[in-house]
């Protein structure tokens, strides 16, 4: 497998000395913060190949596809468009993409919203597929999203689309307040699953909460899974959408993606078939 660390958990901290010390830990690369105006493709670009990491992916900024609002929703969906431009430039394989985050409940009707989000994902995926680009799509817990909550759901989202430019990212910190089953969760979507994002139940590093990683990483040597892991954890304190967190927020917040490191290492062994 390989191994990465979602780059807003850092807030603004600078790019170039966070590599650094990402890739001195081990990691095999990054899920980058798609913010198109705080960086350059080439600088990214650079970035990257100076410190030996790969572009395992992108996570977008907060844009509402599902907005009543068709200027809102063309807003997002253009801004998507750019972010696959951006994507191709530094060679990243995947776009995550997801709900307004912040937005727990319809301002018109659910299934009109749900209706709207389709017809975006449709427009990127069509793009997506000249550009040899996977769209991720990622399940978010309620308290932060009211669209794509379980498993179940995207999976029928995705039978919907019948794209393949679209897969799955699943996350287990929003799976252990939502699914019943984090294991069945990853079995439901086997065959659509591109991308994980790993924290623990209280989305600190790996071994700080209750998420059952034994078996979910027993199930993904099962289903075959193979993709990239990203480490999504944050510093532990109050206000989970803001990562800096007080003093010494950055240092303990690297010591847990350190051990966090050695612990996948250390699951890895159950991911791989028998």
């Amino acid at each position: 497998m390989l191994y990465g660390v979602c780059t807003w958990i850092f807030g603004r901290e600078p790019l170039a000395p966070l590599f650094g010390r990402l890739a001195r830990m081990g990691f095999d690369g990054v899920e980058l913060l798609g913010d198109c105006e705080r960086y350059s493709p080439r600088e990214i670009r650079t970035l990257l190949d100076d410190h030996g990491l790969r572009p395992l992916s992108l996570t977008p900024l907060d844009v509402d596809m599902a907005h009543p609002d068709p200027k809102i929703r063309n807003k997002a969906i253009e801004y998507y468009l750019r972010l696959l431009d951006f994507a191709a430039e530094i060679g990243a394989p995947t776009l995550a993409c997801h709900g307004a985050v912040g937005r727990v409940r319809p301002i018109t009707t659910l299934e009109e919203e749900e209706t709207f989000f389709l017809e975006g994902v449709a427009r990127i995926a069509e793009r997506a597929c000249t550009m040899d680009i996977k769209i991720a799509l990622e399940v978010l817990n309620r308290y932060e999203s009211h669209l794509l909550n379980t498993a179940t759901q995207v999976k029928g989202v995705l039978e919907r689309l019948d794209s393949p430019a679209v897969g799955v990212l699943l996350d287990t910190y929003h799976m252990n307040i939502e699914e019943a089953d984090l294991v069945s969760a990853i079995w439901e979507v086997r065959e659509y699953l591109i991308l994980l994002h790993v924290a623990d139940s209280n989305r600190r590093g790996i071994g700080k909460g209750h998420v059952p990683f034994v078996p979910i990483f027993r199930m993904l040597g099962r289903v075959g899974y193979r993709g990239p892991v990203i480490l999504e954890c944050t510093a532990p304190g109050p206000d989970p959408f803001t990562p800096e967190k007080g003093a010494g927020w950055k240092d303990l917040l690297i010591r847990e993606l350190a051990d966090s490191f050695s612990f996948l290492k250390l699951l890895e062994k159950l991911a791989v078939p028998n």
